[in-house]
């Protein structure tokens, strides 16, 4: 192998680990949907705080097993594949009183099961393996399948966003089908599975569903511009959100028409797809940036940032043959993670962070992948090897691979999702396999957007759907879209690397220095393009003027008990569709400027990091600020000492164990005085810094707005130590691991350390000890020799007990009491001689990376 996963160097490491988080989700999540990598165990729906939508994912069928089946394979990990089939065969119910949405359920668990029907079907074929295997799988998935249709009865044949597995849509105890609008991927993203599910059972229904609602979304397209909107009206079809772009709410939907026609051979899927493209490099498209547009007026910009995951999309113009902008924004988007370590969830037009979580999303690696594959150009090895480097330094944690609370502090959330495993590791690890390393051809499998793998011969199986010739339907495009002949690959994609250097070197400062490019189209709204009558900073609700402004722009202002003042627009009571426009757009302004001014008032997060064995700086909390104290902002290096509770717990009066506390960063509970005091308490008593845990059972900073603590209201400059809030679930991790190792070390600072540097601070202070030890040992010989020297020359000088005598020769230049001094020598042998042997130990894991991890396994919260 030249360019193996085992073989890249410095990518070594990831070759013990590829399987570490199976192995983890196995141990202490399974049979639970997903594993929560910081406390080392499942997270069972009901059991945990509700996470609103994120949880419709979850319906208590083992979710991340079936979403990872086809890994296991593409991994060569064929006997792990039988045993996890066997599992999912005997164990997996999906027949649950629970409500989930048909669009995850769809892509990770149905396709999830078909994917895993492939594979199992193939390496059947190949007489080796899962001879045994009869198509359980595919027997679940249309079981699965059939649970799924009750949501499709819509009027348009859009489904609805929810169904329960068990009772359906619309039943009395289904506790759902009261919904009105759904995401365009949500219904726009079925086909791949649900035409595979009739392709290989027989059984149309599903294919025809599925069709149906594509067909419908195309339809309601927007003429003019050819875009379609976010959100749609299920029963009426009108659009709800009317911005368009190719990121959250759409990405799949264009996705799947390209798909749909490799997989299914259908024409009218590759016509729709390219009338949709020609209008997203009309007007989306701003090279290196994608920015929404309004499907109406598609030359304003609906907004000022982009999300995430509009990554796939330079993927996809690999598959459509549109290499240039593919290079373009993976460039761009590449300089982003070189700057955060990781791809925020969202971030401005100059490249601030807008939303700063990081769920491990998988979209950046697929598109390397497939520009590695169209260009080969090495470049792209190095890009996956940033991201591998990346996920072991940062998200790596004792049971897994833990998302990212907070991309600007390193702060993580106890939350791994199925698509980690499911297309995540697959990508990576296909991004430097080669084709020896693979048993089976990977050319002949279409991925899902949940990377599941769909044969490519079912395009030819079990046709029993009319296709329709609907050519003349189209917009003619001056174009090369339309052009029917397969382009040579040697000009498309360029067998020489400096093609995609070319491209990617204007765009090497993007980030840092900004786009050398012309005015946008949303600078030049700003600067000469219509402006609402009425702008948010000049607002004033006690001005009558700028209420009826309001009314004619169809905004509502509604006074809450609290004080406060909502604004709600509904564009129906417009005077006309252009003052509803401009109701937009004063609403978009007063969205940004309430966003603004809340970030002018807060502080951003903190991070506390448990940085002694065996976290070793794994583990990273995400805590709230101070607004008094030192500013970690203002201190790079942080606060670093062990932790210990105080008493009284809660900190509100003098501390009664200040021996225990200080030179130490203590711990206490919120609540029945002011923040400020328990700070003086501690700081009084010597602590270095202070930990305040919410009281709250239960409350965490994965479900919470961050928490800052503020002031007593009078002069708090008397307060020098750094004190940061931890909420209850993230507090008791610390807790936890007091309990299991007693000496626990953390690092308060304004975000998460390199865990080498940690590593090196570490061994500084341990050459520092050593030197000290050395120093103290060289200071009691001399002292000893003099003394004897003393005694020798004058016997009449008095013994210890009667005067002082022999203390300046014991503690020259030291103004501790000799036996205090005798006492701290003797700490510090003693602790030098037990901490040598696993100092030696630490080094040999760090520079291998592989025993600590192996150990960390073993080591639960």
């Amino acid at each position: 192998m030249n360019r193996g996963v085992c073989s890249v160097p410095g990518l070594v490491e990831w070759c013990p680990f590829k399987l570490s988080s199976l192995v983890s989700l196995q141990d202490h999540a399974y049979p639970a949907d997903e594993l929560m990598p910081l406390t080392c165990r499942g997270r069972v729906r009901g059991q945990e705080p509700s996470r609103g939508d994120v949880d419709d994912a979850l319906g208590k069928f083992s979710l991340t097993l079936i979403d990872t089946l086809d890994t296991l394979v593409v991994l060569n990990k064929t006997k792990e594949f039988e045993e996890a089939v066997k599992k999912v065969i005997k164990d997996v119910n999906l027949d649950n009183d629970i409500v989930v949405s048909v669009f995850e359920t769809n892509i990770r668990v149905l396709g999830g099961l078909l994917g895993g029907h492939s594979v199992a079907i193939m390496l059947k074929d190949k007489g080796e393996h899962m001879q045994w295997y009869n198509g359980e799988l595919l027997h679940m998935a249309k079981e699965l399948g059939y649970k799924l249709l009750p949501a499709f009865n819509t009027t348009s044949g859009l489904p609805y966003p929810r169904v329960n597995l068990k009772f359906g849509v619309r039943h009395p105890e289904a506790r759902t089908g009261t919904e009105t609008d759904t995401c365009t991927a949500c219904a726009g993203t079925l086909i791949l599975e649900f035409a595979a599910l009739s392709r290989f059972t027989g059984t149309s229904i599903f294919e025809e569903y599925a069709r149906k609602a594509l067909d419908f979304i195309w339809e309601k397209r927007q003429r003019s511009s050819n875009l379609v909107g976010v959100t749609i009206n299920i029963h009426t079809g009108d659009w709800v959100r009317k911005d368009s772009g190719v990121g959250a709410g759409i990405d799949s939907y264009y996705e799947y028409l390209l798909k749909a026609y490799v997989l299914l051979g259908d024409d009218s899927f590759l016509e729709r797809f390219n009338t949709h493209y020609d209008a997203i490099m009309k007007y989306i498209s701003q090279p290196p940036l994608l920015l929404d547009v309004h499907i109406h007026k598609p030359m304003l910009n609906a907004r000022t940032w982009m999300d995430s995951l509009l990554a796939f999309f330079p993927g996809l113009q690999v598959l459509k043959g549109d290499i240039r902008p593919a290079i373009e924004t993976h460039e761009m988007l590449y300089q982003v993670i070189k700057k955060h370590n990781f791809l925020p969830e969202a971030f401005t037009t100059d490249f601030r962070v807008h939303w700063a979580q990081h769920p491990l999303r998988p979209e950046f690696a697929e598109s390397t992948y497939f520009l590695y594959k169209a260009t080969g150009d090495p470049y792209y090895l190095e890009v996956g090897k940033t991201l591998i480097e990346n996920l072991n330094k940062y998200a790596r944690v004792p049971c897994g691979f833990a998302a990212m609370k907070d991309v600007r502090t390193g702060s993580h959330e106890d939350r791994m999702d199925s698509f980690f495993l499911a297309e995540m590791f697959k990508y990576l690890y296909l991004l430097f396999a080669d084709k020896e390393d693979m048993i089976f051809d990977i050319e002949d499998y279409i991925f899902t957007t949940e990377a599941h793998l769909l044969p490519l011969w079912l395009s030819t199986t079990n046709q029993t759907i009319s296709k329709k010739n609907t050519t003349t339907e189209y917009t003619e495009l001056d174009d090369s879209n339309f052009d029917w002949t397969c382009p040579n690959t040697q000009i498309l994609f360029p067998n020489d690397p400096m093609f995609a250097q070319s491209i990617r070197e204007p765009l090497k400062n993007v980030v840092d220095k900004s786009c050398p490019r012309s005015i946008s189209r949303a600078e030049e709204s700003l600067g000469s393009g219509p402006k609402p009558p009425l702008r948010a900073r000049d607002f004033m609700a006690s001005n009558p003027e700028h209420l009826e402004i309001l009314k004619k722009m169809g905004v509502s202002l509604i006074h809450l008990k609290d004080g406060r003042v909502q604004l709600v627009q509904h564009a129906v009571q417009a005077a006309s569709s252009l003052d509803a426009e401009d109701g937009l757009r004063f609403m978009q302004e007063m969205i940004e400027l309430s966003s603004q001014q809340q970030k002018e008032q807060q502080l951003p997060p903190r991070a506390v990091q448990i940085v002694s064995h065996p976290f070793f700086g794994r583990v990273v909390l995400t805590a709230g600020p101070a607004q008094f104290g030192m500013d970690l902002s203002k201190h790079k290096s942080g606060t670093r000492g062990f932790v210990a509770a105080i008493k009284p717990y809660n900190g509100c009066s003098e501390i009664t164990n200040p021996e225990a506390v200080k030179e130490k960063i203590a711990l206490m509970q919120r609540g029945q005085c002011m923040f400020a005091e328990k700070a003086r308490n501690i700081q009084k008593a010597g602590a270095i810094g202070g930990i305040v845990i919410d009281d709250n059972e239960g409350s965490s900073s994965d479900t919470a707005p961050l928490f800052q603590m503020a002031g007593d209201g009078k002069n708090t400059d008397d307060i020098t130590i750094p004190m940061l809030f931890l909420f209850n679930k993230e507090g008791n991790i610390i807790l936890d691991a007091i309990r299991e190792y007693e000496a626990v070390e953390v690092l308060l600072s304004d975000k998460a350390k390199d865990r080498g540097k940690i590593k090196d601070l570490e061994m500084e202070n341990m050459d520092q000890k050593l030197s000290e030890n050395d120093s103290h040992k060289q200071n009691s010989e001399e002292a000893s020799s003099a003394s004897q020297d003393v005694e020798n020359q004058d016997s009449s000088i008095p013994g210890p007990g009667e005067a002082d005598a022999s203390e300046p020769a014991c503690t020259q230049g030291d103004e501790q009491p000799q036996e205090q001094q005798t006492e701290t020598e003797s700490d510090s042998k003693v602790n030098w001689d037990n901490k040598v042997q696993p100092m030696e130990s630490i080094l040999a894991d760090w520079n291998e990376d592989i025993e600590a991890f192996e150990m960390m396994e073993k080591d639960e919260l």
